[in-house]
């Protein structure tokens, strides 16, 4: 009987994140940005967001050093996520974990960030919508809607949202945020939209490591896509059945 109930619970949602004019998403205008590495599956901003796109993310965990926090501090400083506030409460939008195989002893460093469900139980759980996934499998938080319950942080199986306890004043208006609300990678969701790529991806990218990869899966050319082809990855928390957009490789 659950199961027979999720489609339609994420429908609305689905249905729930239509977009027009300059919003991209509730909460979340667009702002004119000067392109550095451009995503070549980038739609015109003409266009609305479709399901014929899925964006997604690879990364390569041999090629990810574990004294490496470049995808980090990026994502804290596209985001303003660098404020002065109590450790215990600070947003982590993306963090480096480390893993350690308890037969052979190898250990491995992963970023783990939110990781754009297809079936997100963030939005299953959110009683007003805030939660919620776009048509092209971008999950977002519209704070507008946004009551502060925290059931998304208690439903998500990655650890991956935050909640603001502190009054911010260093925000960027390119990624509003507000106290009282949850928050969480979102993909970098206006870059995305300008034909750019996420943050993580560019700076990883740039300092030269090349260990995450991001595009287009339902786009068999795109770059992503390719790799998926030539490589084994695996999803985290794969026995449910989410089927993350966020994929790994090597462990």
């Amino acid at each position: 009987m659950k199961e027979e109930s999720l489609p339609t619970r994420r429908d609305f949602i689905k249905t729930a994140t239509v977009v027009a004019g300059i919003t991209i998403a509730p909460g979340i205008l667009l702002h004119t940005l000067s392109p550095v590495i451009a995503n070549p599956q980038g739609k015109p901003l003409d266009q609305p967001v479709s399901s014929q796109v899925r964006w997604g993310m690879l990364i390569d965990t041999s090629k990810c050093h574990g004294g490496c926090s470049e995808c980090v501090n990026a994502c804290k400083t596209e985001h303003g996520l660098t404020e002065q506030v109590r450790p215990e409460v600070a947003p982590q939008w993306i963090r480096k974990v480390g893993l350690r195989n308890k037969q052979t002893g190898k250990e491995y460093s992963l970023p783990v960030l939110c990781q754009h469900c297809e079936y997100p139980p963030c939005a299953d759980v959110c009683p007003t919508g805030a939660s919620f996934r776009r048509a092209d499998g971008i999950v977002l938080v519209d704070r507008h809607l946004c009551i502060g319950c925290r059931y998304c942080m208690m439903a998500c199986p990655y650890k991956a949202r935050s909640f603001v306890h502190e009054t911010l004043t260093a925000q960027k208006p390119h990624s509003p945020r507000g106290k009282g609300t949850v928050e969480g990678c979102n993909f970098c969701v206006y870059r995305v939209d300008h034909g750019q790529i996420p943050a993580c991806v560019e700076a990883c990218t740039q300092a030269g490591y090349q260990a995450m990869w991001f595009g287009d899966l339902n786009n068999p050319d795109s770059n992503i896509s390719q790799k998926l082809k030539e490589v084994h990855s695996t999803t985290l928390r794969s026995d449910m059945r989410l089927n993350p957009g966020v994929r790994y490789q090597g462990i």
